[in-house]
Formats: structure tokens, C-alpha cells, sequence
């Protein structure tokens, strides 16, 4: 088996005393941040990978059972920072992976100082009172779709995570990094990413934590969103401009100003 570096494509770019840790989300891989890390690695020692079955990982390592919970994703974190020796680092963490960095805080509390959340999610589902912004309907109508055919449903999904039509080549490349990952890892991956519930693991994370909101955000929307910031305990939310679920890549300007006005304090320094 490869060392866990190479499993995980792991990268370490730029010099700062502080460590930064990047964590793509469902679908994608380390290339989404290329758009901010110009900024980042100016300041910061940034460390990206890819999770197991995504991008330039090695798809031999991957585990059906392991990477059937986000648990198993916190695992890739840990050992990732476990290898290199890294404690006390800033994580930010797209979507889901906001989620899978709640986990590994949970079970390596000393890996983090602090946290920024972009587009984050405690639950899709609407169950309840909950309104997570779907129904399990039409989540399993989505799988049902992967299954039958793949390309429709990249070519479906894209344009509805990426939410900015007049950039259409963003929406193009998200499509293909989805028909890039292995059919089988990508259903998996997706369902575990939209039945995950960790409501009730939002109160376990005490450290400084920055929800970053887009408008317009189909997958996780305002109310959502919300509720996370309302359910950490030591957090703050920064309503941005930008539309859609991933604003590092469509609105990285925009992102870059949030960063660098909330990043370069002491509190997410301390």
C-alpha cells in the first residue's frame, strides 16, 4: 500500500508559519482551489489532497465500506496530518467536506485551531421541522438517474451546484471532474454525502468557526446555513454576493476578500 501522502495526492505549497488545510467537496478534487491558493500560500503553509476515488488519489486504496460513511473521509484527514505531523491548523472545508472536518475535530481535536465552512450542510434532508432543501424522493430520484446514466446526471447536476449560467465552463469542468470519478465511488460517495445528518455533531466543535453563505445556493441554502451557524457554538456567518454552491471558483475575488478580512485575525490565529 502507498504511503497515506501519496494515496491522497497530497501537495505542501507556500512558507507561512501557519498550516492551512483545504478539503474539496463531493465530486471534486484539489484542482477547485487553484483560483485562491495564489493568496493563501502568500500567508499560509497549505496543504491539498484528494480523498480516496476522487482526482489524482490512488484509486486502489479505495473502500466501499470505509467510504460508506463521511467518517471514513475524516479518516483520510487524519492520517493525512498524522503522517506530516500537523496540529493546530486552520481547515476550510467545501460543503460536504465541512462536515467530514466536524468529524475529524470530533476525533482529533489537536489537528485544528479553527475552521471556515463554505456552503456548509448539517443535513439535506427535509425530515421534521428540519428543512434541509430536499425530499428523500427526489435524492433517490437523482441516484436513480447516476445509475442509468451517468453523463445525463453530471451534465444535470453541474449547472444546478454551480448556479452561474453565464459561466458555462465551470459548469463544464464540474460535469467532467463527476465523469472523471469511477461510476461506482461517485454513487457512493453521493449517497453518503446526501443522507448524512450531523445535526447533533455541530455542538461538539468549540473552536473559532466561519460559515461562508452564498445567495441562491441550491444545495445549501440560507435557512441551512443558518442553522449550522446557529448550532456552533463559537461561529460567525459572512453573507456573500455570489451565487451557487462553490464561489471559489466563480466568485474567487469575492472569496479571496472573505478570506483575507477573517483569515488574518487573532482569533482564527490564536
Amino acid at each position: 500500500m502507498s504511503s497515506i501522502s501519496l494515496r491522497n495526492n497530497v501537495r505542501l505549497i507556500g512558507n507561512g508559519d501557519r498550516t492551512i488545510i483545504l478539503a474539496h467537496g463531493f465530486g471534486c478534487d484539489q484542482a477547485m482551489w487553484r483560483y485562491i491558493l495564489p493568496f493563501l500560500e502568500k500567508h499560509f503553509r497549505v496543504l491539498v489532497f484528494d480523498y480516496v476515488g476522487c482526482g489524482r488519489s490512488d484509486i486502489t486504496c479505495y473502500d466501499e465500506n470505509r467510504y460508506g460513511k463521511l467518517t471514513g473521509y475524516a479518516q483520510d484527514i487524519i492520517e493525512i496530518c498524522e503522517e506530516l505531523s500537523i496540529e493546530k491548523a486552520i481547515f476550510i472545508g467545501h460543503s460536504v467536506s465541512s462536515m467530514i472536518g466536524v468529524l475529524a475535530y470530533i476525533e482529533r481535536p489537536k489537528i485544528f485551531r479553527s475552521m471556515v465552512m463554505i456552503c456548509p450542510s448539517s443535513c439535506y434532508l427535509n425530515t421534521g421541522d428540519f428543512h434541509g432543501g430536499f425530499e428523500k424522493s427526489e435524492l433517490e430520484d437523482l441516484l436513480e438517474m447516476l445509475d442509468s446514466n451517468y453523463i445525463e446526471w453530471a451534465n444535470y447536476l453541474a449547472p444546478v451546484v454551480m448556479k452561474n449560467h453565464e459561466k458555462s465552463h465551470l459548469s463544464e469542468e464540474l460535469a467532467e471532474s463527476f465523469c472523471s470519478m469511477d461510476k461506482s465511488i461517485t454513487k457512493n460517495f453521493a449517497r453518503v454525502t446526501f443522507f448524512s445528518d450531523n445535526r447533533k455533531d455541530l455542538n461538539k466543535v468549540d473552536i473559532p468557526c466561519l460559515i461562508v453563505q452564498c445567495t441562491e445556493d441550491d444545495i445549501a441554502n440560507q435557512r441551512v446555513g443558518q442553522f449550522v451557524k446557529d448550532n456552533l457554538p463559537n461561529s460567525k456567518i459572512v453573507n456573500m454576493d455570489a451565487s451557487g454552491h462553490c464561489p471559489h471558483l466563480s466568485h474567487p475575488q469575492e472569496t479571496i476578500d472573505v478570506l483575507k478580512n477573517e483569515l488574518l485575525t487573532e482569533k482564527f490565529l490564536a
